[in-house]
């Protein structure tokens, strides 16, 4: 789990308030690797999660035009509230004021997060501003290396970039460095995650983030996009968008770890770059040079190794937090792209 020391991998550390109390109901709690039967039946369920959020990235970007992307922004925050909220039930849970004071601050970098992916993605094409805000946790992961092996991983992850910088121009240069600024949300949020995690509230905590950055986002949306942010068929993408990258995605995550171990299920996340690649070229026509598609290729395959090597040096002893370790990976999908 995302808690003190070495103990989380934050590649499955995508935005969560703190790990779930009580995720040991839904996660495998034993030590035991899932079946090869339960293993063939949760994969799909997790690369159908990745394609959700991926979908709902494409989805954003075809509001860009329509209410820009603040007004998209804060449509995917409002789908994302609604979903959470009608999900979590907040108002059920004893919040005390360090509870409320950590949401808030998730939920502003959740929001800097968004935005500056948004930023990026209405200017470069989805998987490229995909794969380099993966650079944030891959990043984390470098600096928190232990071992020589865990940092090897860092040679493909530069190769990777310098594939995709060589095969960008000059005008990309803003959305580049959006989609970094992304990236170092992302490792803020988790080195937060780090040390204010416990004080948070599980999922309800999340769901109060996404309120807290919608409360934020969402009058600068209705100053920048006007009546175009309520028109009915705008307003049913943009609402949309939040619940494919939450509610939809949350569900299929939960299911597959029903399935799958903490390890294969963040090799399965660590596709969204390829998940991207695709949803780009089916839905959005971005068909991407061969040299970018080879650094996509190394990035992923970087996390892959990332995800792996932490894997391995875990002891193989059962713990409380082995389940909650993996059932912590699925929140990437709630403030997904």
């Amino acid at each position: 789990m995302v808690g003190d020391g070495d103990a989380a991998n934050p590649l499955l550390s995508r935005p969560s308030v703190r790990t779930v109390e009580h995720m040991s109901e839904i996660a495998p709690s034993s030590s035991a690797p899932p079946g090869r039967r339960a293993t063939v039946a949760g994969a799909p369920l997790a690369l159908m999660g990745v394609l959700s959020v991926q979908l709902g990235a494409a989805l954003a970007v075809r509001l860009f035009p329509l209410v820009g992307t603040v007004g998209a922004v804060s449509l995917r925050f409002l789908g994302a509230s609604i979903a959470l909220v009608a999900l979590t039930r907040p108002w059920r849970v004893r919040w005390t004021r360090g509870d409320v004071l950590a949401s808030a601050l998730f939920g502003i970098v959740l929001l800097s997060m968004n935005l500056s992916l948004y930023l990026a993605i209405s200017r470069l094409p989805l998987a490229t501003g995909i794969t380099l805000e993966y650079l944030g946790p891959l990043t984390v992961t470098l600096v928190t290396a232990t071992s020589a092996r865990q940092r090897s991983w860092a040679l493909p992850t530069v190769a990777g970039i310098l594939l995709i910088g060589g095969s960008l121009k000059f005008s990309d240069a803003v959305g580049v460095l959006f989609a970094l600024v992304a990236a170092a949300c992302w490792a803020c949020y988790i080195i937060l995650n780090q040390r204010l995690g416990r004080r948070g509230s599980g999922l309800a905590g999340l769901s109060v983030a996404s309120i807290f950055g919608t409360l934020l986002v969402l009058p600068a949306g209705v100053t920048v996009a006007g009546a175009a942010l309520w028109r009915p068929s705008t307003l049913l993408i943009g609402l949309a968008v939040g619940v494919l990258s939450s509610a939809v995605g949350y569900s299929l995550d939960f299911l597959a770890l029903r399935r799958l171990s903490a390890a294969v299920f963040g090799v399965l996340t660590s596709l969204n770059p390829a998940g991207a690649a695709l949803i780009g070229v089916l839905l959005l026509n971005q068909r991407l040079p061969p040299a970018r598609l080879a650094g996509i290729a190394l990035v992923v395959a970087a996390s892959i190794g990332m995800t792996l090597t932490r894997s391995q040096r875990r002891p193989p002893k059962a713990s409380p937090s082995a389940s909650t370790d993996g059932a912590e990976a699925v929140l990437p999908r709630i403030v997904g792209p």
